[in-house]
């Protein structure tokens, strides 16, 4: 019995010798084997597992910075009145208190997608798993932009000001405080993009199913 393997496919060659008794030649009989569509398949897919894997924990990362760096956000400045203190802080705004727990839950939910992910990696032919991570990270691309959104026209309002509605540049002034909401805000947009490529990941993934 001989055997060759090419481009995932084998060949055995089988030689039936003639028996004792009978005078009836050697047959020689070829029976071919390739690999199954589900094998290869499942490569490909656990590479986009581990994929997906690393971007989410890219985007955990941004999103822990966009909500640390804004939540400790907190000016004073140093010369004030006998009646008035100049100090800003993240939570004098609601657009900036918005953004922190958009990300802070985004941050959560991150965390808790990591087991999910690694199960996809496992099995990469598990359906469930990726159609609920799928849902999930549809809604926090949502999310994490309307965040995002809100707390950039502020940093803007902060950075030029509007003349038509008495609302003054800050920066000049508070330019610490408007250096540190500017970073989370970048960092915010950051994590709404990887989970653009998230979902994106995840509906290619579904679709060769």
């Amino acid at each position: 019995m001989d055997s060759t393997k090419s481009s995932g496919e084998t060949a055995i060659n089988i030689t039936a010798s003639k028996s004792s008794k009978g005078k009836a030649p050697a047959t020689n009989y070829i029976a071919t084997t390739k690999a199954t569509p589900y094998q290869q398949q499942g490569g490909w897919k656990r590479g986009i597992s581990i994929f997906d894997f690393i971007l989410r924990i890219c985007a955990l990362v941004a999103a822990l910075t966009a909500t640390t760096t804004m939540g400790t956000t907190d000016q004073t400045l140093p010369f004030f009145t006998q009646f008035f203190q100049f100090q800003a802080s993240y939570d004098d705004l609601p657009a900036f208190t918005f953004f922190v727990v958009a990300n802070a839950i985004a941050s959560g939910y991150l965390v808790l997608s990591l087991p999910f992910s690694i199960v996809c990696i496992v099995r990469p032919q598990a359906v469930g798993a990726k159609l609920l991570l799928l849902i999930f990270d549809t809604v926090l691309v949502g999310f994490t932009t309307a965040a995002a959104a809100a707390a950039a026209a502020i940093v803007y309002l902060a950075h030029n000001g509007n003349s038509n509605t008495n609302w003054f540049a800050i920066c000049q002034q508070f330019t610490d405080f408007c250096q540190r909401v500017s970073g989370a805000v970048v960092a915010s947009f950051i994590a709404a993009v990887i989970f653009i490529f998230l979902v994106v990941l995840s509906a290619v993934a579904l679709r060769r199913h």
